[in-house]
């Protein structure tokens, strides 16, 4: 079996040739021996193509090429890797973009990033403190703008770029379709992606649904949870914008081929945003809609949430999603019994080991004893994917890394 084979297999709650194992990598420090060279430098930390358009990285990373490289080292290694694609888009030819700082004052001490869109609809304002902290190697950098959507700018935001209903007219100018350009450009790149994934048997995910991560970015979280609960009928226009938005390029990556399976984020649409109810009312109806454009093109869906997950498990099911991308027994508290029992043939999930904490600081036994239990209850009947939640980090030990590995090698046969 190729990896995609194992991972399709996984997901279909087939028992592939042995429990497959995933790692995201979010600016993961390799060891020396699995580094590359490119134009005189060494690769030290690995990324993914998923965080082109909503993070600034804070060294050079090349689309594909660097993802084929990290794909080819966690190969040899004999674990699974995927390659991912995001499709872009444009703003409006008559939007006019304005750019300055603000230096601190007696009553702010960052200075602050501006940003004005001039549109037909009128003029909207983003500001966001720079706060000029840096958290140390390979992790993302704030960038010297503020670009709409940021997590950054969740934070540190000054003046969020949505506050009103006035603001969602201005706002569609900001959200259009791809340019001509663009669309040329993904189509190279897409067909550069297919190709190395059919030459070394790997699957292709495509990430081209923002749904309330987007919200939250255009809002912050009060803002977003005061609106859904004081506003419903202007947050309900925002949801459906944002659909709008997020099915068009779903449509558009799809119409393009060669992607196994489309993912959502959904990492600021756990409980720890939303209650059930809301989910229910803003979420999961346009999550039902994605899911049967995936289904209907023959393409999987992922749905990405690390917390509340048991708390949702029933809507989650609802939704008809394929994988949940992640299962966490740390930072979730999730308990994998009774993630087994609720999702047993119904809903595929990755996960089962925490990187910010186990891998972070365990120990080489305790790392080892999180994998043997999350195998060993997840695995059986397939639907499960080892993975560290919810990626590899550049704080991420190399030897936590390798416990992890000749852990799940020891296990990962299914009995």
């Amino acid at each position: 079996m190729n990896s995609r084979e194992r991972l399709l297999a996984a997901i279909a709650h087939q028992e592939p040739d042995h429990v497959p194992m995933l790692c995201w990598c979010f600016g993961f420090t390799a060891p020396s021996h699995l580094r590359w060279r490119w134009n005189g430098h060494e690769i030290t930390h690995w990324y993914t193509m998923r965080l082109e358009h909503i993070h600034t990285l804070p060294e050079p990373w090349r689309y594909p090429e660097d993802d084929f490289e990290r794909v080819d080292r966690w190969l040899s290694l004999g674990l699974d890797d995927v390659l991912e694609i995001s499709p872009p888009w444009s703003t409006h030819p008559d939007v006019c973009v304005r750019d300055w700082q603000e230096p601190p004052s007696a009553t702010e001490p960052y200075p602050l990033l501006c940003r004005e869109y001039q549109t037909p609809a009128g003029v909207l304002h983003h500001i966001v403190r720079k706060t000029e902290k840096e958290s140390g190697p390979g992790w993302v950098i704030q960038p010297e703008y503020v670009p709409l959507f940021e997590d950054f700018n969740i934070p540190r935001g000054v003046k969020h770029a949505v506050t009103g209903p006035e603001d969602l007219p201005k706002l569609r100018y900001l959200l259009q379709d791809p340019t001509a350009e663009q669309q040329t450009a993904y189509r190279e790149r897409m067909a550069a992606v297919r190709r190395f994934a059919e030459e070394r048997g790997v699957l292709v995910q495509g990430w081209s649904a923002f749904g309330m991560d987007a919200i939250v970015w255009l809002m912050g979280v009060e803002g977003a949870v005061v609106a859904a609960v004081t506003q419903p009928d202007f947050f309900q226009e925002l949801v459906d914008l944002i659909y709008d938005f997020d099915r068009r390029r779903t449509e558009f990556m799809l119409d393009g081929g060669g992607v196994d399976m489309v993912v959502q984020r959904g990492w600021y649409s756990s409980t720890e945003f939303w209650s059930p109810a809301l989910f229910r009312r803003f979420v999961l109806p346009h999550l039902r809609d994605l899911v049967d454009l995936a289904h209907q093109a023959g393409a999987r869906f992922a749905y990405t949430m690390t917390t509340g997950v048991l708390a949702l498990a029933d809507l989650l099911l609802e939704g008809g999603i394929d994988l949940l991308y992640f299962v966490d027994p740390v930072q979730d508290n999730a308990d994998l019994d009774a993630v087994k029992a609720k999702f047993q043939g119904r809903l595929a999930v990755a996960g089962g080991i925490n990187s910010g904490v186990t891998l972070a600081r365990g120990s080489r036994e305790e790392i080892r004893q999180a994998v043997e239990a999350a195998v060993h209850t997840l695995g059986p009947g397939g639907g499960f994917i080892l993975a560290p939640v919810d990626a590899l980090f550049p704080d991420t030990p190399w030897s936590s890394v390798e416990a992890m590995i000749e852990a799940w090698r020891d296990v990962r046969k299914y009995p």
